[in-house]
């Protein structure tokens, strides 16, 4: 023989699933990535007690200023990642939900994926190094250039690497720094060309910029967009779509002589 419930006991019985199903989907482990503003480095000082660029085979000048790369820092490949953390997230000008596989290639082990970056940023210095003794018409065969920068893997410090070395071998070309004693930051990937690439995480590179004291801030220019979405207030942006565009917008920059150009 079956009772029959009270309104109030069915209810109870029926939301029982309910409040297990938004149990389980708070909690469960979802495919994103969290991402926040991470560490810069000023590439014409030290880091870590080690000089990120050393060059040999050629008057190296004195530079005042700094050329600070930019990084974004990402929850690890096997961090649990529930729908409060991404909601929590979201609502964030100093957070990013990114999908997991956008940071972290699936299939790949945490060594794996180690070993990957590591070898984007051996193949990013060789290329910075490449592209700003192109720029600056040296040989590679009489001027050795060698970069070092720990516990930071991937491609996106190319133009300020190529930056650092235009600098402390020519600097404006006119006997000044190419920072004109700023602070400047920025991003962007180049090839041995001098050609500048998008990297993505702009929005939260503007804000470890600003963080870190400066006050421009260069990012390829396909980017834009992405970096004047959450844009921190006093920092100036500037295109760049070359190592040589680069070059010549500090330099105009600099002089107040000559178009800067802008997003």
């Amino acid at each position: 023989m079956l009772s029959r419930l009270t309104r109030p006991q069915a209810v109870a019985v029926c939301a029982l699933p309910v409040v297990a199903l938004v149990a389980t989907a708070l909690f469960a482990p979802l495919p994103f990535a969290l991402a926040q503003p991470g560490m810069t480095a000023n590439v014409l000082g030290d880091n870590k007690g080690t000089p990120v660029i050393t060059i040999s085979g050629a008057d190296v000048r004195p530079t005042s200023g700094q050329l600070r790369m930019t990084t974004i820092e990402a929850t690890g490949p096997d961090t649990h990642v529930s729908l409060g953390d991404v909601f929590d997230s979201w609502f964030r000008t100093d957070r990013a939900v990114m999908p997991h596989d956008a940071v972290y290639p699936s299939g790949q082990s945490d060594k794996e994926i180690e070993q990957h970056n590591v070898e984007q940023m051996r193949e990013s210095q060789d290329a910075a190094s490449e592209a700003a003794l192109g720029y600056l018409k040296l040989s590679d065969k009489t001027v050795k250039v060698t970069l070092k920068l720990a516990d930071v893997g991937g491609p996106s410090a190319g133009l300020l690497f190529s930056l650092g070395v235009v600098d402390k071998l020519d600097g404006d070309g006119n006997g000044g720094d190419l920072t004109g004693g700023r602070t400047i930051a920025g991003t962007g990937t180049i090839d041995a060309d001098g050609t500048v690439g998008a990297v993505g995480g702009v929005a939260l590179k503007t804000q470890a910029a600003k963080r870190d004291g400066a006050t421009v801030f260069l990012v390829p220019k396909a980017e834009c967009s992405d970096a004047k979405a959450e844009l921190p207030k006093g920092l100036r942006l500037i295109p760049v779509t070359s190592l040589n565009g680069a070059v010549s917008a500090l330099r105009a920059l600099e002089s107040g002589k000559g178009t800067v150009p802008s997003c």
